[in-house]
């Protein structure tokens, strides 16, 4: 990526958080009743998969306005350093939780020491990234053993297909300019490019913030088994990303 690509990248971000920072929830689709049950599950698989508890030291790239760092922190009291771009939604978030650390940081350029942090998780937030330059910054922000947890939108995904790659719709849906999703077996290959190992890259989650409350049970029960099926489990909504370094 050319300086001046990186440039372009942030100042949209930036813009981007200054024009969502009232609505963002709405926008990301983490307000309706089928939302926030997809993100209780999400900040379950980064709790669980993360092994956080209260002596843990984490980075949480991307927090936005703190939906995913005021869960993780309420179940375990971790020691959470996050990190967003936009000062819009730091201000949002840090107007929740008194106990975190927030910081305006470039996630592909950070000013964190080597091996600092015990684990980094994030939702939704690398594919807004160069997403080399990122994992780099990560692999080294990390202590060896460490593991990394994310989710992710899934290229696969029919409507996320359309979404990051039909540009009116994609202005239409509030996404920004850079906005990508990813295959899981390429990004595997980076991962491991970079120096990841254990790594494990499954698709979930069939649950669509649209769906009325009274349909939730039976998606969700529907969207179980669908995650256990051969061929349909890939074009789930989104990818849970784990590794080590």
């Amino acid at each position: 990526m050319t300086k001046q690509n990186k440039e372009q990248r942030i100042k949209h971000e930036i813009d981007h958080g200054k024009k969502i920072k009232e609505h963002a929830e709405d926008i990301w689709g983490w307000s309706t009743p089928a939302g926030k049950e997809r993100a209780d599950r999400r900040a379950d698989f980064f709790v669980k998969l993360g092994n956080y508890n209260s002596d843990s030291h984490i980075l949480e790239i991307g927090c936005g306005t703190s939906l995913f760092t005021e869960k993780v922190f309420n179940v375990t009291q971790s020691n959470i350093t996050a990190i967003d771009i936009s000062d819009d939604l730091l201000q949002r978030a840090k107007q929740k939780l008194p106990n975190v650390t927030f910081l305006q940081e470039d996630a592909m350029n950070m000013s964190f020491a080597d091996n600092t942090f015990d684990s980094v998780w994030g939702s939704s937030v690398l594919h807004h990234l160069d997403i080399e330059q990122a994992l780099k910054e990560i692999y080294r922000v990390l202590k060896p053993g460490g593991p990394i947890v994310f989710a992710e939108p899934n290229m696969l995904n029919p409507q996320i297909f359309i979404q990051k790659n039909v540009s009116f719709i994609k202005r239409w849906m509030g996404d920004s300019p850079d906005e990508t999703a990813f295959v899981r077996w390429k990004l595997k290959k980076t991962l491991k490019k970079i120096g990841f190992k254990d790594i494990k890259i499954f698709p979930y989650d069939f649950l669509h913030p649209a769906i009325p409350p009274k349909m939730i049970k039976f998606i969700r029960k529907m969207g179980l088994a669908f995650e256990k099926t051969p061929i349909i489990k890939e074009i789930a909504g989104s990818l849970i990303i784990y590794a080590k370094k």
